[in-house]
């Protein structure tokens, strides 16, 4: 049977709810596969960053992570927005390291905990090292990280200092030399350059003390060949 005039409106309306579904459900995927793409960005500099340090092209991250270089920079129009968003972690971590520190009733404990835990932290990501020393200041929530931890460090300095534990020559660009020291160091596999980065931090803590006690050092990590 042949629809008619009165028919219309009714066919109408049910060709517009089935374009108007079909859009809907494309919208969706459009979103999904966004969503997807943002997060393999992000995974790849993650991975790039943290091995390779920030010299990683955009393009190298774009290929790793399976997207055109348009797709990237439409998610992330500068390296700076990219890092920012890729070091998100890593500054939660940093964050929560500090305020453990600043907790610790121990002036000395909260300073020994803070460089131990930061050298540590960075010993995980060559990538974050170079933010957090202002490789690229542009990275907001990693400058102001910077500034919290470096504050923090300050603040728990004068304490130490004031109760005798810590050597009163210490300054703030001690703590930048360890960790710019601590970037040089190379290891055979992750888990031996964080190794290292215990012993060195170890190493520089008890040169801090006014008074070197004998503890004992984390154990040797091996070199790479």
């Amino acid at each position: 049977m042949r629809p008619t005039l009165t028919d219309a409106p009714v066919h109408f309306a049910k060709v517009r709810d089935v374009v108007d579904r079909s859009s809907q459900s494309g919208y969706r995927t459009l979103r999904s596969d966004a969503r997807d793409n943002r997060e393999r960005i992000l995974e790849a500099a993650r991975v790039l960053f943290a091995a390779e340090g920030l010299g990683v092209p955009m393009r190298e991250v774009a290929r790793r992570a399976g997207v055109g270089p348009a797709t990237l920079y439409r998610r992330f129009p500068t390296k700076e927005a990219l890092l920012t968003e890729a070091f998100a972690d890593q500054v939660t971590a940093c964050r929560a390291v500090v305020d453990e520190a600043l907790r610790e009733p121990d002036p000395w404990e909260g300073f020994r905990l803070v460089v131990e835990r930061i050298v540590e932290l960075h010993a995980r990501d060559r990538g974050f090292t170079a933010a957090f020393l202002s490789a690229y200041p542009e990275a907001v929530d990693v400058t102001a990280e910077r500034e919290y931890a470096l504050r923090a460090v300050a603040d728990l300095a004068q304490r130490a200092r004031a109760a005798g534990t810590l050597r009163p020559d210490f300054v703030l660009d001690d703590l930048i030399l360890v960790l710019m020291a601590n970037d040089g160091i190379r290891a055979a596999t992750p888990e031996a350059r964080v190794a290292a980065a215990r012993r060195f931090a170890a190493l520089m803590v008890e040169s801090f003390r006014a008074s070197p006690d004998r503890v004992p050092l984390p154990p040797v990590a091996r070199r790479s060949g």
